[in-house]
């Protein structure tokens, strides 16, 4: 399953539209908040979320997760033209970074990466086990 987090429903509705083309299970939540509180973090494989909204933004959400013990691929969107949020998304371990408008191209390329993370981290887990 792939969460996506965006105060902008829009944004939210046609991500998801795209994601179920694509034959993957997307939820939708309009804010962090929304969506640490459901329960679809323990099967999210990725994460799409958006960086600015009202309350906690998306590297806020980042934050929440890790400090759950929560490792799953983001992939950090913004509108945001500010030249430092890109370089954030990438220290904060973004397994990609969307300005938007993007292209749907764009968005699978970065979503590829995103669960081939995933799976390899699941495989490294069962072999751990």
């Amino acid at each position: 399953m792939i969460s996506i987090v965006d105060d902008d429903r829009s944004v939210r509705e046609a991500v998801k539209s795209l994601l179920r083309s694509l034959g993957h299970d997307a939820v939708t939540f309009a804010s962090a908040e929304d969506y640490l509180g459901s329960d679809c973090i323990r099967d999210s494989e990725c994460l799409i979320t958006d960086v600015q909204m009202p309350g906690m933004t998306g590297f806020d959400l980042r934050d929440r997760l890790i400090a759950g013990g929560y490792r799953q691929p983001i992939i950090f969107m913004t509108a945001l033209s500010a030249e430092e949020v890109p370089f954030r998304a990438n220290e904060a371990g973004a397994c990609g970074f969307l300005r938007k408008p993007f292209t749907d191209e764009r968005l699978i390329e970065c979503l590829n990466k995103a669960l081939k993370l995933a799976n390899a981290r699941a495989l490294h887990a069962f072999e751990l086990a």
